[in-house]
């Protein structure tokens, strides 16, 4: 059997992504990461042991932004392509605002995987917004899932604590408790973690509970070596490259030159995102109190793209202000640089060049580093480096021996640092021959991407992915639901099960059948393991879904927790407790046992009385509740909120799905069940019914059988020949 070309999907959600002329510091949120997924498709997409790779982020259609970011579909080369599909609006949105919406963006993708016909073999999901995502779809697909965390939540709480803020102040802000939850949850479901460095492993997920669960994989980032090449190979061709890095390159001299009074110092460059942790103020204070550097080299600080510093988000505004305060504190005009704008493209590559040719030094004073990709690229051009002796850079030194390591935190040991390797220009070549060989010894994409496809390769395996109209009903659900294209959902008791279960083994051996064409689930009033037991009883098979407790909780297959999508979509403007306290004082009404009470469902007992429900109407509407009110059987009172239903139960899983509504047969005997009976479902009402349904007949779509429980399901097949290639048409 010849190996597979496996088909990978990666998730990337936040940050403004597109394949060319990235805005590396535009904020927060488009760093080091964005850079690092284009870079890695792109190269494991030039493998001929990949198959195809898909890169999954935001769609986002907003007039602060370039139109590029709208653009559903960016092909990139024939195997690698950026999808972008929306979630949470189409304005852009920081990552810690996504939260809310990532059932939404899990939903959209499964509806884009059936569209196109095609599973992946693999999903890779990288921080912990994308790395939710890939979890969700990995389980409902049965899919092996990786996961890089690029920065993690207990490491940012830590540091923030240090600073002084609060937790209550964190939650508010970053959202860091949900963060830390999911990054736990990630752990113990990712089949692998990759990193950077040994130092991520135990250092940043060592502080995690779950953190001695995953199998932890290292494989540093590779650069483009075509694109950061040694200083002194600008001249060395005529190719139209060349001449726009030659056209960079007098760019950022003249935009240099109009800060220096002596441009032809040695240069001191720094390049980061204006972020807290990224410590340019202490770089600058380290600068500034240092006359001898001062006298010896000038400062450039490209920190982001801005254009005004009052639109700018808190966080970048402080540091930017800070960096402007202390360049006046300090007098540093005309020592030091700091240039709004950038091109990553070119000018990016072309100031480590120039820093190069300078006798300059590349310094990154980050309080903490995971990785720290600049510091490889300046040192692939022929730049020294000075480092935080935290985190990445340990391994990129200790491998490459092309620079010094400083805590950070003592500014005489940065600037101390800085005037060594500058004034021996000995040790200066030694550090820049070191960083250009090793570099490219150490840390190409080549290299990296085959660790990565090798990794892949042994998650995935050798036996070829089940083909969507092919599949065996054994394999993962959710690769199951993904192709089918009709559904049978029946209530549970006196529908499925009653008094009359003469018909049911008929049924039974009618589902398993047509089990490679029809999926089968429940809509029951029952809790999920009381559904589960009742149809172990009668030998009825496991259902594909079950929607339990009157349409308030959705589960598939097994699972023992319901899918959090549905949770998701109904859990808006729900007030639980509200609802409890407004229905407490009503005394026909009695709240039922504990067992009957779930997060969604507030359940009574109430018997019938003239204007009684109508009497709970206007206590919830008067207090502006919304919610969705069942009563059946002349007994039972549920209370869910408002999106929340048997049948809204129905047309989630239709959309999400996307199997036609006409597409389902429900089926059903009383009053809990009538709104799942109306509207474009082919609906069936089996002959015990209830009286409370005496009112569907002769409605559009609903037949009313002769036959009780499994016999009037399978009457109602018939009826419909719902098996036929077009049902009900």
């Amino acid at each position: 059997m010849a190996a597979k070309r496996p088909y990978i999907q990666f998730f990337s959600l936040h940050g403004l992504i597109r394949s060319k002329n990235l805005e590396m510091g535009r904020d927060a949120d488009t760093g080091g990461q964005v850079k690092y997924v284009i870079e890695l498709a792109e190269n494991l997409s030039q493998r001929e042991d990949i198959g195809r790779v898909d890169l999954f982020t935001r769609l986002i259609a907003d007039k602060r932004v370039s139109s590029d970011y709208s653009a559903p579909i960016e092909p990139v080369n024939d195997k690698f392509r950026i999808v972008r599909i929306q979630c949470g609006g189409r304005k852009y949105l920081r990552k810690e605002r996504l939260w809310p919406h990532l059932e939404e963006y899990v939903d959209k993708t499964i509806k884009f995987i059936k569209r196109n016909d095609s599973i992946p073999d693999i999903v890779h999901g990288h921080y912990p917004d994308a790395g939710y995502v890939a979890m969700q779809l990995a389980d409902i697909l049965g899919l092996p899932f990786v996961y890089t965390g690029h920065s993690l939540g207990r490491a940012k709480k830590a540091r923030l604590s240090d600073q002084g803020m609060s937790e209550t102040e964190m939650i508010r802000r970053f959202k860091i408790d949900q963060r830390i939850d999911t990054e736990e949850q990630i752990l113990v479901r990712a089949d692998r973690v990759v990193t950077s460095t040994l130092h991520e492993i135990d250092e940043q997920y060592g502080l995690y509970h779950n953190k001695d669960v995953p199998e932890y994989q290292v494989i540093p980032p590779g650069i483009d070596i075509d694109t950061f090449y040694p200083y002194y190979h600008d001249t060395e061709d005529d190719t139209e490259r060349s001449e726009m890095s030659r056209y960079a390159r007098a760019s950022m001299l003249k935009e240099l030159n109009r800060f220096f009074m002596n441009p032809e110092k040695p240069l001191i460059l720094a390049l980061s995102r204006p972020d807290k942790r990224k410590n340019i103020d202490g770089l600058v204070e380290a600068y500034g109190m240092d006359l001898e550097l001062q006298s010896m080299a000038n400062l450039a600080i490209f920190a982001g793209l801005r254009k005004d510093i009052d639109a700018m988000a808190e966080n970048e505004k402080e540091v930017l202000t800070q960096m402007l305060l202390d360049m006046d504190k300090y007098d540093l005009y005309g020592k030091m640089a700091i240039p709004k704008k950038h091109d990553f493209e070119y000018e990016v590559p072309a100031l480590y060049r120039i820093a190069a040719e300078k006798g300059g030094v590349f310094i990154n004073p980050a309080l903490t580093e995971p990785f720290g990709l600049t510091l490889l690229e300046a040192s692939a051009s022929g730049v020294p480096i000075v480092a935080t002796n935290d985190g990445g850079p340990n391994d990129i030194v200790r491998n490459c021996k092309n620079g010094v390591l400083v805590d950070v935190r003592d500014l005489s040991r940065i600037s101390g640092a800085l005037r060594k390797i500058i004034a021996d220009r000995a040790l200066w070549d030694r550090y820049s021959r070191n960083g250009i060989l090793n570099v490219r010894k150490h840390y190409t994409w080549q290299s990296h991407a085959a660790a990565y496809a090798e990794t892949i390769g042994s998650l995935i395996g050798d036996g070829q992915k089940a083909d969507l109209k092919t599949a065996n009903p054994t394999d993962a659900l959710g690769k199951w639901l993904i192709r089918l294209d009709r559904f049978l959902i029946t209530d549970i008791d006196n529908t499925l099960i009653g008094d009359d279960n003469t018909r049911l083994a008929e049924l039974i051996d009618f589902l398993e059948r047509h089990r490679d064409r029809i999926g089968f689930g429940v809509a029951t009033g029952r809790t999920s393991d009381s559904a589960r037991k009742i149809l172990k009883e009668y030998g009825v098979p496991r259902p594909d879904v079950i929607i339990c407790s009157v349409g308030s909780a959705l589960f598939y297959g097994d699972k023992t927790k319901p899918t959090p999508g549905w949770a998701s979509h109904i859990a808006n403007r729900w007030n639980r407790e509200k609802i409890i306290e407004l229905l407490d004082d009503i005394d026909f009404l009695e709240f039922q046992e504990e067992e009957n009470q779930k997060r969604f469902k507030v359940s009574y007992y109430m018997d019938p009385g003239k204007d009684r429900l109508a009497a709970v109407h206007d206590r919830l509407l008067a207090h502006r509740c919304r919610y969705n009110l069942i009563y059946s059987h002349d007994r039972y009172l549920d209370i869910l909120p408002f999106r929340a239903s048997k049948g809204k139960a129905i047309r989630y899983l239709s959309y999400r799905w996307e199997i036609p509504l006409r597409n389902f047969l429900v089926c059903g005997d009383s009053g809990n069940d009538e709104e799942m009976l109306r509207g474009e479902p082919r609906a069936v009402v089996v002959s015990n019914y209830s009286h409370e349904l005496e009112l569907l007949k002769g409605s559009r779509n609903v037949y009313f059988a002769d036959s009780p429980c499994a016999g009037g399901i399978l009457e109602g097949l018939q009826h419909y020949r719902f098996m036929d290639e077009s049902p009900g048409e």
